[in-house]
């Protein structure tokens, strides 16, 4: 179909380290190498290529025309040679491919605006901390300006079709007693309470059980883009005993409260910095993207108090995302094609073939397996289940590139109960008992049941639940009446929106719990066979994995 279009490999080396392949603008697949490892935020590695990439995604025939990698701050760039003769002995590339290191923020954005519907937009990138100014690819009228080691933690652009510009950045001089910018405020925010890497969503959950003003914290300062934190901010975050969650000794309301604070301060601060922007560029689109981007709370805000008309948050806004942004950027700036992808579903992981998953059932003797190869009969039985306060997997199709499951590799339950929730968190997930649990719903009655002013395809806002449909749906909806929602639209995945049609039909419900399909501390299952061996781990009650339908022989109890 695209026999003479360009094959392209962007690769992610640094943090949440991914690839993505893409002949022409079809994008073949992406994924995150902790889908293939195993391991959470599983970092870049010299070896990628061979041990994890290579031998576990399908790969053209065709040789690769365009390879584009990102590194970041971290000490990986000091292994050039490494990854330089793994790329050469690894893959097989065509004569004269052309080939580019792109810095940080660079790939960033161009994971964002080239995928998003605009023709032009504002773009912001905020994250911890990006490529140093030595080692920028892009063209910045301040580099000439400031020392090479210091670092970037916000980006900022007007970009259309034809060209991206630099409208400005904010940097970080590597002084510790001088940390800068909304993304390394959050990394010590969550720091404070949960340390290790991944667990900013546990900040913002806990958030809502707080008083953002029972510490007495300042706001962060904003100065035309650029975000300072206060020396009463830096000195509690240092108290690590007094805020470490979980730990002998600390007060479940401290973590809260200063939960709440920060996230207060996080959101203020983040909407100055995006109303600022709206001044420099006028326009009314703005592309977001970095890892402060999975922020719900925030981005609901962003919707809802700053200028901007239209925001693109991408699935998978963080470090992740790079990978197809180094794709894209290869595609345009090296292969010279246009870009025609958008990022309108994220079901980007190769499907596993029916023999995949045949291969899997042969060990069988403890589930009962049902053929059922009819949507209409399949759905119908998952509907059962979910009725009689069954808990159910749902593995089909491309798994999710980004962090959150949209219905390929979900964990779905009657939403109508709110101990729904507490026993999946204790039982399933094995997590903290405040988190949150995300509802998916009808696109065209989600205004009934959310005040959100648009779709919401991929789970990037946190919208409040209207105050009386709350009681219908208490296990999704957070102690702050709100929820983290996906929208399903006519165009979208079809066994999900027969699901809830069928649910709403017979409950009057159009929404459905949804949640990650992983246990704790575990990516989200990637292979048929890690999906039925998570199903044994866990108090599941069935699986569903078109076309075949699973349960126990020996039933888990029910939800109480």
């Amino acid at each position: 179909m695209m026999t003479d279009a360009p094959v392209v490999l962007g690769i992610n080396r640094t943090q949440d380290a991914s690839v993505c392949l893409m002949q022409g603008s079809r994008l073949v697949w992406a994924i995150q190498k902790e889908r293939l490892s195993r391991r959470k935020h599983h970092w870049g590695k010299p070896g990628d290529l061979r041990d994890f990439y290579l031998p576990h995604l399908p790969w053209p025939e065709r040789p690769i025309d365009v390879v584009v990698e990102c590194f970041s701050s971290d000490e990986e760039i000091a292994r050039l040679p490494l990854y330089e003769e793994e790329l050469v002995s690894s893959l097989r590339l065509a004569p004269g491919c052309r080939r580019a290191r792109i810095s940080h923020h660079l790939a960033h954005v161009h994971s964002v605006f080239p995928s998003s519907p605009f023709r032009e937009a504002a773009v912001m990138i905020v994250d911890g901390q990006g490529s140093p100014v030595s080692d920028l690819t892009e063209y910045w009228a301040g580099a000439a300006y400031v020392p090479g080691d210091w670092r970037e933690v916000a980006s900022f652009y007007r970009a259309d079709r034809e060209r991206v510009l630099c409208l400005g950045k904010q940097l970080w001089d590597r002084d510790d007693a001088h940390l800068v910018g909304l993304g390394m405020f959050y990394f010590l925010l969550t720091q404070a309470m949960f340390p290790g890497e991944g667990n900013e969503g546990k900040v913002m959950g806990l958030a809502p059980h707080g008083d953002p003003r029972a510490l007495g914290l300042p706001p962060l300062t904003v100065e035309a883009g650029q975000v300072g934190i206060p020396a009463a901010w830096r000195d509690l975050l240092r108290e690590r005993e007094r805020f470490h969650y979980g730990q002998p000794g600390v007060a479940f309301q401290d973590c809260a409260n200063l939960a709440a604070a920060g996230q207060r301060a996080f959101e203020d601060a983040l909407l100055e910095v995006a109303r600022w922007l709206h001044v420099q560029t006028r326009l009314d689109n703005l592309c977001f993207a970095g890892g402060t981007a999975l922020n719900c709370s925030a981005n609901e805000r962003l919707l809802r108090e700053t200028p901007f008309r239209q925001i693109f948050i991408p699935p998978a806004p963080s470090d992740a995302g790079t990978a197809l942004g180094c794709a894209l950027y290869g595609l345009t700036e090296l292969a010279g094609e246009s870009c025609a992808y958008r990022w309108t579903h994220d079901y980007l992981g190769p499907v596993p073939g029916r023999e995949q998953i045949e291969a899997a059932l042969l060990d069988r003797d403890d589930l009962h397996v049902e053929l059922l190869p009819d949507m209409h009969m399949l759905r119908g039985r998952m509907l059962g289940l979910l009725r009689s306060n069954r808990v159910l997997g749902l593995y089909q199709g491309g798994s999710e590139f980004g962090p959150r499951a949209l219905g390929h590799r979900s964990i779905l339950a009657d939403p109508r109960q709110a101990m729904m929730r507490d026993w999946i968190n204790a039982r399933v997930k094995q997590r903290e008992w405040f988190r949150p649990l995300a509802p998916v719903v009808l696109e065209e009655h989600a205004a009934d049941w959310f005040d959100l002013p648009g779709p919401s395809p991929f789970m990037q806002f946190a919208a409040p639940v209207r105050p009386q449909m709350a009681a219908r749906v208490p296990a999704i909806t957070h102690v702050d009446g709100t929820a983290r929602l996906q929208t399903v639209g006519s165009d979208d995945d079809p066994l999900l929106r027969r699901l809830l049609q069928g649910f709403e039909a017979a409950t009057g419900v159009p929404v459905l719990l949804n949640t990650s399909f992983n246990g704790k501390d575990e990516p989200i299952v990637e292979t048929p066979q890690e999906a039925l061996a998570s199903f044994r781990r866990m108090p599941l009650h069935a699986l569903a994995m078109p076309p075949f339908l699973i349960t126990k022989r020996t039933e888990p109890e029910l939800p109480a």
